[in-house]
C-alpha cells in the first residue's frame, strides 16, 4: 500500500509539473500563431490520444512518464504545406521563438507562486522556534543560546518556526558567514546573538545534520512510546504491531519515549528488532524489521497524537494579496538559493553524492503526500522551481540551450548552423545521460546502502 501511494504521488508530481511546463510552451505558441501538432505527457508509445480544436492538435499520454513535449509545425522535421508555412515554428521571428521556449520554465515559476500563495492562504501552523536543549561546547552554546529561548529572527528575517530558521540561515552558510539570531528569553527580553553558521558545511545540511551541528534540540512535546496510526503494508503492520500498543523495550533495552524508540529504529534498517509490547494489559514480543528508506530505518507507524498547548504554536496566515506577494518572494528566494547551490555543486563545494533522481523524488513525494495537502503543495512548489531552473541551464537539448543558440543568432544576425547545433546537442545529451546515471546511482546507494 505504501509503495502504491508513493508511486501515485510520484505520478501526480511529474504529471502536474510536466503538464504545467509543456502547457507554457503550448499556450504561448498558440497565442503567437504557431500550429501545434501534438501535446504529449510522457515519451515513447502512445497510450491514449485525442484530437481537438480547429488544428486537430493531438493531445496524448505516453508510456514513459518522465517528461513531455510539444510538437510544432516545423520545416526541420518534415514537409510543410505552402499554405501553412507562415505558421511553422522555424519561420517565426527570433523573439517569437525565444518567447515560446522561455514560456515552459516561466510557467513552472508561476506554478510555484500559485502553490505558495495557496499555502499562505490556508495558513502554516507549526511549533514556534523554541530551543529545547543546547549541547555543551556546541556552536549554539558558544553563541549564548539557552533552553527556553525563542528564535524570532535570523539576519533580520522573521522566523515563525524552525523550518524558517534553517531557510534564513542558509544564505549565510553559502557565504561562509556567521549569522545574527534575534532571540526572546524566557523573561521576554530581546537579545541578539552571533551564531557561527560559517562552521556548518553544506554537505552537513544536505545530510540533515543542521540541528546536530548547531547543537540544538528544538522544543517539542515528546509523545509516549506508543503506536499511533499504522501505515498499510509497512514494516509495523507486517510484524503485527497495532495502534495503541505500548512499546516497552527493544533488544532488551527499556524504551522511555517515542523519540528514543524512533532513534533506535532509524539506526537499524533491515535489521530485526526484538520488541516487547503491551496490548490490552498483556505483554508479548514481536520481531520488527524496519524498512530501508535511503539508508534510514522506517517502521511505518505514526506517533500517537499529542495535544500541543496553544502558546507553543504559531500560524503563518495572510490575506489574498499578501499571500500572492509572499508566494512571489518565496519563489524568488528558493530560485536564488537553488542557483547558488547549483553553482557550489559545479565547483565541487558540495558533494555530487547529494544529487537526487527519480527514486528519491518518488519517496519524498510519497512522504509529503502522506503529511497532508499543505506539505505536498510545498513539495510541488519546490520541485517546480527546480524544474524551471534546470531547464534554463545553457545546456543543448534543454530550453536554456535553445535560448543560448537564439542569443548567438541575435549576435551573428543568422541562425547557428544545423551541424553545430547537432554537435552540441550530442554533448548536451551525453551530459544529461551521465547526470541522470549519477542521480540514479545515488538513489540506489541511499536505498540499499
Amino acid at each position: 500500500m505504501w509503495l502504491l501511494q508513493t508511486l501515485l504521488a510520484f505520478i501526480v508530481v511529474i504529471g502536474v509539473l510536466v503538464t504545467v511546463h509543456e502547457f507554457g510552451h503550448y499556450w504561448v505558441a498558440k497565442r503567437l500563431g504557431v500550429k501545434i501538432l501534438r501535446f504529449s505527457i510522457g515519451f515513447g508509445n502512445i497510450l491514449w490520444s485525442r484530437r481537438l480544436g480547429q488544428d486537430q492538435t493531438e493531445f496524448a499520454i505516453a508510456a514513459i512518464p518522465l517528461g513531455g513535449y510539444v510538437k510544432m509545425l516545423d520545416e526541420a522535421e518534415g514537409e510543410v504545406p505552402t499554405a501553412e508555412v507562415h505558421r511553422a515554428f522555424n519561420r517565426q521571428p527570433l523573439w517569437v521563438r525565444s518567447a515560446i521556449v522561455f514560456a515552459g520554465p516561466l510557467f513552472n515559476f508561476l506554478f510555484a507562486i500559485f502553490a505558495y500563495t495557496i499555502i499562505y492562504q490556508f495558513g502554516i501552523t507549526d511549533i514556534k522556534a523554541i530551543v529545547g536543549e543546547v549541547a555543551p561546547n556546541s556552536i549554539a552554546a558558544r553563541a549564548g543560546l539557552q533552553a527556553g529561548y525563542q528564535i524570532t529572527a535570523v539576519n533580520g528575517k522573521p522566523t515563525a518556526h524552525w523550518q524558517t530558521v534553517l531557510q534564513a540561515t542558509l544564505p549565510a552558510m553559502l557565504d561562509q558567514e556567521d549569522s545574527i539570531y534575534t532571540v526572546q528569553t524566557e523573561g521576554m527580553h530581546e537579545r541578539q546573538l552571533t551564531v557561527a553558521s560559517s562552521e556548518i558545511s553544506l554537505d552537513e545540511i544536505a545530510e540533515g545534520q543542521f540541528f546536530e551541528r548547531l547543537g540544538v534540540v528544538p522544543f517539542r512535546i515528546i509523545p509516549p512510546a506508543q503506536a499511533g496510526k499504522i501505515v498499510a503494508d509497512g514494516a509495523a503492520e507486517r510484524a503485527g504491531l497495532q495502534e495503541n500498543d505500548k512499546i516497552l523495550s527493544q533488544d532488551g533495552q527499556k524504551v522511555t519515549d517515542w523519540l528514543a524508540w524512533a532513534k533506535y529504529v532509524t539506526a537499524h534498517p533491515n535489521q530485526p528488532i526484538m520488541t516487547e509490547i503491551e496490548r490490552d494489559g498483556e505483554r508479548q514480543t514481536l520481531t520488527l524489521t524496519p524498512d530501508n528508506i535511503n539508508g534510514v530505518g522506517r517502521m511505518g507507524v505514526y506517533a500517537p497524537e499529542v495535544v500541543i498547548p496553544e502558546e507553543y504554536l504559531t500560524t503563518e496566515y495572510y490575506g489574498l494579496f499578501e499571500s500572492v506577494w509572499k508566494g512571489l518572494v518565496k519563489t524568488k528566494d528558493v530560485t536564488i538559493l537553488s542557483l547558488r547551490l547549483l553553482g557550489k555543486m559545479l565547483f565541487l563545494e558540495v558533494s555530487p553524492s547529494h544529487i537526487s533522481g527519480p527514486i528519491s523524488i518518488a519517496q519524498y513525494a510519497g512522504l509529503s503526500a502522506n503529511n497532508g495537502i499543505i506539505t505536498f503543495l510545498a513539495f510541488l512548489g519546490m520541485v517546480s522551481i527546480s524544474l524551471g531552473v534546470i531547464n534554463l541551464l545553457p545546456i543543448p537539448t534543454l530550453d536554456g540551450g535553445h535560448l543560448l543558440f537564439y542569443l548567438l543568432e541575435w549576435f551573428k544576425g543568422s541562425p547557428v548552423s544545423e551541424g553545430t547545433q547537432f554537435f552540441f546537442y550530442r554533448i548536451g545529451m551525453s551530459f544529461l545521460v551521465g547526470l541522470m546515471g549519477l542521480a540514479i546511482f545515488n538513489d540506489l546507494g541511499r536505498l540499499f546502502g
